[in-house]
């Protein structure tokens, strides 16, 4: 059944507000609130049945693009404009392998956003909630889950000029013996402005609202040992906060393990390593630098790739994440030490399963170097965590940062009966706390073998009549006084 062909007939973009129950600052941005695109796509297969698919993912401001002369809502066009276009070029495509839909398409898209300004991850959000929504309606017509469909290559994967490591590595075999995971850890997020201990919040601060605020409670409460700890660049403030953290995570008796994510918040290697150094020549953080994994993204997207990573490398591996843009950002980032890439759905789903390629290929006879992380972006509870995680399960990851479930009570202000018709399809994933539906999370990780259904990782659907249409992009910005 490999290369299934489909052609994109309908595309309907839709989005809804939501806020966060406390705020969450990473790199230059503290959000507050925030909306999320949810994309349907009906599909034509050459047999003629049709079949819609959905997709979701947050419109992250102050990631995609963190010029801070635009304001969160240009951000917002500016993603709105690049599914736009996906959406365009995707509808004037002839029938394809979903996969060939996305290689085809992939240049022209990319050069299409340019010319708008709009950056390579940019561009790459509005094809991944396309080719999401194009593999969920497939798998919806076959009958297929995700995880068998990509056994069987329903979507095509196949060597082709925008990919040459899967030929290398022998796309059609590369996830062969993929298998639904029943449970994977969650990596905790610590922003930079999350509570530490009791001592952080006034009485007057607390959210009061049954989860827990501060990561000492968060240890106890759901039970992580895994943990993403936001450094901001600021060294001395840096290692005062990390000497808090690991003051907690000290006491945990099991093993933990860490990871750094420096947002792009350091000039240049030299900074970064500086850093690192310091760091682990404190002796109240000997046992968190033991403990920690990688570091993620430190320096600035513009300066990243431009020299060697040596010094910091020797010490720690090092990932991309923000400047994993263009399909090759990750050739480039290992020719200057780097040893990882991050996967993140809103990067592109084939960029993910690239990047898996490039590391059989690359570790192949040797020792495995080379490593994909899985990283959020606030994926909210439904398709959008389920789409991600089903992703990061295919791609044999065991571990997952996971914010949302931190960072917003449950479904938010969904209709009742979208969060019930999710606690039914999923009753590992969620569960009723408090009255209402939120993430389940126990001995710090989520269940995931209901995932394993028919479609994209999903036996439920979004409430559509819920949510507003998504307005057409006000993109190239006008003046920016104006847009603020």
């Amino acid at each position: 059944m490999s290369g299934v062909r489909v052609r994109l007939v309908a595309v309907e973009r839709r989005e809804r507000a939501y806020r966060l129950r406390m705020p969450f600052r990473f790199g230059v941005k503290t959000a507050t609130h925030g909306r999320q695109a949810i994309v349907r796509a009906c599909v034509a297969l050459d047999d003629g049945r049709e079949a819609w698919g959905v997709s979701a993912e947050a419109l992250g401001a102050k990631w995609f693009d963190k010029n801070l002369e635009l304001s969160d809502e240009q951000n917002h066009h500016q993603l709105r404009r690049s599914l736009e276009l996906a959406g365009q070029a995707y509808l004037a495509s002839p029938a394809a392998a979903p996969f060939e839909l996305f290689a085809e398409n992939y240049g022209g898209h990319v050069a299409a956003c340019a010319a708008l300004d709009l950056n390579p991850l940019i561009a790459s959000y509005g094809q991944s909630l396309i080719d999401r929504a194009i593999l969920d309606a497939l798998c919806r017509a076959l009958g297929l889950s995700f995880c068998e469909a990509m056994r069987r290559n329903v979507a095509g994967l196949r060597a082709h000029p925008v990919a040459p490591a899967l030929g290398e590595a022998d796309a059609e075999q590369l996830f062969a013996t993929a298998h639904p995971a029943r449970a994977i850890d969650v990596r905790h997020t610590v922003g930079l402005v999350d509570p530490i201990t009791e001592a952080d919040l006034a009485f007057d601060q607390r959210v009061n609202d049954g989860l827990p605020e501060t990561l000492e409670e968060v240890v106890g409460f759901y039970g992580n040992r895994y943990f993403k700890l936001k450094v901001s660049g600021d060294e001395a403030a840096d290692l005062e906060r990390l000497e808090r953290i690991a003051s907690v995570l000290d006491r945990i008796p099991e093993p933990y393990s860490a990871t750094l994510d420096g947002n792009e918040q350091f000039p240049d290697a030299d900074a970064i390593a500086g850093f690192y150094a310091r760091l682990c020549e404190r002796p109240a953080l000997a046992r968190l630098a033991a403990s920690i994994l990688y570091v993620e993204q430190p320096i600035n997207r513009k300066e990243a790739l431009a020299r060697p990573i040596t010094s910091l490398a020797a010490r720690v591996p090092v990932i991309i994440d923000e400047s994993d843009g263009e399909l090759d950002a990750f050739v480039r980032a290992r020719a200057l030490g780097y040893s990882g890439v991050s996967s993140k759905a809103c990067k592109g789903i084939y960029k993910s399963m690239i990047n898996h390629a490039r590391c059989r290929v690359w570790n192949a006879g040797g020792e495995p170097r080379f490593f994909m992380s899985a990283e959020d972006l606030t994926c909210e509870p439904g398709i959008a965590i389920q789409q991600d995680l089903a992703l990061v399960n295919l791609l044999g990851l065991t571990h997952v940062e996971r914010n949302a479930h931190h960072f917003i009570d449950g479904f938010g202000d969904r209709p009742e009966s979208e969060t019930r018709a999710f606690l039914a399809a999923h009753p590992d994933l969620y569960h009723e706390q408090d009255g209402r539906v939120r993430l389940k999370l126990r001995d710090g990780k989520f269940a995931i073998g209901s995932l394993d259904c028919v479609g994209f990782a999903s036996a439920a659907l979004p409430d559509f009549e819920a949510t507003e249409p998504m307005p057409a992009a006000e993109w190239p910005a006008h003046d920016a006084k104006e847009m603020a």
